[in-house]
């Protein structure tokens, strides 16, 4: 089944291009059914690339998806065109009094920042506890998963002595976790950062469990136990040649960066990246949507904030 996405956005010719059912909002109108509606907080600087990443792994189902952008009020974008905004993004004053089938938080390049100190932090803390009433199921990612994890239980982030950069294996810890359905004993998972959250922290708050996690990397996957928030530490979602972005970006502005690990052929730059994540990550979003979303919210979108 196809995502429905704005029409227009940039994201559509690119995954038309990958052979990615992709459903414009004209085509949406005469079909009788009714979408999942996902909505997308972007917290990324380079919005069309994380939206395109997004709009890829909740496309590539069999259930029709609506997607819906947001961005902060509260802080000015500076990587993407104010046109861009204003023809594809909403405020979250334009949507707080909708309900939701699905919600995802993305990164956001803050992570070295106390919370409190983000200029828009005080916005995304509103959007937080209306998705609590108002969202069927919230996946975090990133820094985001820590926002939330920080804000919902009071778990703090915590540096690390250096940045975790580059594809690592992870594995399962609990075996009967339907996030983690169909996932082999050992899958790859970008990461890119230099904080962490302890699972000693995380083990202290009984509503929440770890399901999956990294030796090098640390607690990567972590759920509420009734589903509707799940905290995701890495970048499933990210492109063969994020990574190498990134890599490029900061070696240009002198700043302290290992080449990535696990990423380039025998850790040659000169030659294109290795993808060893993309199969699990669209494995990871297919059953959030099928699992967390559609198989328990209710036909009736309206009647999301009464489930407890």
């Amino acid at each position: 089944m196809p995502i429905k996405i704005p029409d227009n956005l940039p994201a559509v010719k690119t995954l038309e291009s990958e052979n990615i059912f992709v459903m414009t909002e004209k085509r949406a109108i005469t079909q009788d059914i009714r979408p999942l509606k996902i909505l997308i907080l972007n917290l990324m600087p380079k919005k069309i690339e994380t939206e395109t990443q997004l709009a890829r792994l909740l496309g590539n189902t069999p259930l029709q998806v609506e997607m819906e952008l947001i961005h902060t009020k509260s802080h000015q974008s500076k990587n993407v065109a104010e046109d861009h905004l204003l023809a594809f993004y909403k405020t979250f004053d334009e949507v707080k009094d909708r309900s939701f089938d699905g919600m995802l938080i993305t990164g956001a390049p803050v992570e070295q920042m106390p919370f409190e100190d983000v200029e828009y932090w005080q916005e995304l803390t509103q959007i937080m506890e209306w998705s609590k009433t108002h969202v069927h199921s919230t996946f975090h990612v990133c820094w985001g998963a820590q926002a939330g994890l920080y804000y919902h239980y009071g778990i703090q982030k915590r540096d690390l002595p250096e940045k975790i950069f580059g594809v690592y294996p992870h594995r399962v810890e609990y075996k009967n976790s339907i996030l983690f359905r169909g996932f082999d004993d050992t899958f790859m998972v970008p990461q890119s950062r230099h904080t962490t959250v302890n699972r000693e922290d995380i083990e202290q708050v009984s509503e929440l469990k770890i399901l999956a996690s990294s030796e090098r990397s640390g607690v990567y996957a972590v759920s509420s136990k009734n589903g509707r928030q799940i905290f995701i530490t890495g970048h499933s979602e990210y492109d063969a040649e994020t990574l190498n972005s990134e890599y490029v970006r900061d070696l240009s502005q002198g700043k302290p960066i290992k080449l990535p690990e696990n990423y380039f052929p025998n850790d040659d730059p000169s030659k294109p990246p290795m993808v060893s994540w993309r199969a699990h990550a669209n494995l990871l979003f297919s059953n959030w949507l099928n699992y967390f979303v559609y198989q328990s919210t209710p036909y009736d979108i309206e009647k999301v904030n009464s489930i407890e």
